[in-house]
């Protein structure tokens, strides 16, 4: 394991349970717990944007007609092709809605009936427009304007242009003055689950980290079961300094929380080359590979990773897995992953064990890129009753 190699063959642990059996056990266990999550209270940070989903045209065949690139790569070659020379892109605005990695997944885990708290940067002195009916839903705490994203979506991926100048608005002492010390520490010591996403976009998310380590942590009350989740959010762009500093902050909420850190299949290699990993970056068993080698560097409650047709997640007891249902032209893409973290927590906040909360996890990103829509917990359970 020191080399990143490979995970050891007796951590890695297969089950033996069918997907079939599987489903059905995440349905049931949502099901049972669906009139506890009431009471189940949330707080989740701290990015915010307004995401704009967009194609782009192939062909114009009419004013009101067109055929759009069907891949990324396709798109690519055309971008390729007009090096040295120049060329246009139509871009068709399909529709508007709340964005970011926190508003996303908090959004999720609202319509679960968790009782959301929702802290960033929504509209400042007002609420963006684009999150009145999420703030319906949730407490909102926004403390600066939001970003904004035009997501260009494709069959094979998409790409996420960001304007994101209003995230340098979100600092510790932005979040003191704007939601208040006392205000802001019971948002964290009433909460059962915890995320502070994006840290890729927030320049001072890590100062934001030591400072909840430092002034929080120790004051929060005992006795009480919490969980933390953290999704850095594409780090490619980030210094390894920046990344090593990042993660070794995470492993130290650990004391304090069931601490999880989520990530897609190209974050999980780029974190897993930050700290050494070595081994393979092709399958699904350099997946939980890279899942399992990340896990022994940090020493946290789980490493989540999830491609696009199953999830992982490495801990002390091994990596357990759970296959995805997988959906070749979604109807929406871009905020799955977040759909899918939200899940995964529900599955945590509802007693799962890691294998049924990938379940739930990847139940809820199936449900949301078919129908655009963030699913209940009688919605999900019916759907995963129906793999």
């Amino acid at each position: 394991m020191e080399n990143g190699l490979s995970a050891p063959a007796n951590l890695v642990r297969n089950t033996g349970m069918s997907t079939e059996r599987l489903t059905q056990r995440a349905a049931a266990l949502l099901t049972a717990n669906a009139n506890t999550l009431r009471d189940r209270h949330v707080t989740i940070g701290l990015d915010g944007f307004v995401d704009a989903i967009v194609s782009v045209v192939d062909k114009r065949d009419a004013f009101d007609k067109f055929t759009p690139f069907p891949t990324l790569a396709a798109f690519g070659q055309r971008i390729a092709a007009a090096a040295g020379k120049s060329t246009n892109a139509e871009l068709v605005v399909t529709r508007v809605k709340l964005g970011g990695n926190g508003p996303i997944m908090a959004n999720a885990l609202a319509a679960f009936g968790t009782h959301v708290s929702y802290v960033g940067n929504l509209g400042y002195p007002a609420l963006h427009p684009a999150f009145e009916e999420f703030a319906k839903c949730a407490a909102i705490h926004s403390i600066a304007e939001p970003g904004h994203t035009d997501a260009l979506e494709f069959e094979d991926g998409k790409l996420m242009l960001g304007k994101i100048t209003s995230l340098n608005d979100i600092t510790w002492d932005n979040l003191l003055a704007r939601v208040g010390r006392d205000k802001l520490f019971d948002l964290f010591a009433h909460a059962d689950l915890i995320g502070l996403q994006n840290w890729t976009m927030i320049p001072f998310m890590s100062d934001i980290w030591q400072h909840v380590l430092d002034e929080f942590c120790p004051k929060l009350p005992a006795g009480r079961k919490r969980t933390f989740f953290f999704d850095l959010a594409d780090p490619e762009r980030r210094a390894p300094d920046d990344i090593r500093r990042a993660i070794q902050l995470i492993s130290k909420f650990q004391k304090y929380f069931d601490t999880y850190l989520g990530l897609n299949e190209k974050e999980s290699f780029e974190i897993g080359e930050v700290f050494g990993y070595r081994g393979a970056h092709e399958g699904e068993a350099a997946v939980k590979a890279v899942a399992q080698y990340i896990h022994a560097q940090i020493n946290i409650a789980g490493v989540v990773v999830h491609p696009r047709a199953y999830a992982v997640a490495a801990s002390a007891a091994g990596v357990a897995k759970a296959e995805g249902p997988f959906v070749g032209k979604p109807l929406i893409s871009t905020g799955a992953g977040d759909h899918f973290n939200a899940g995964f927590c529900l599955g945590k906040l509802s007693g799962a064990d890691n294998e049924a909360a990938l379940q739930i996890g990847v139940g809820t990103s199936g449900y949301y890129v078919r129908t655009a829509k963030s699913p209940s917990v009688h919605d999900l359970a019916e759907f995963l009753r129906s793999l």
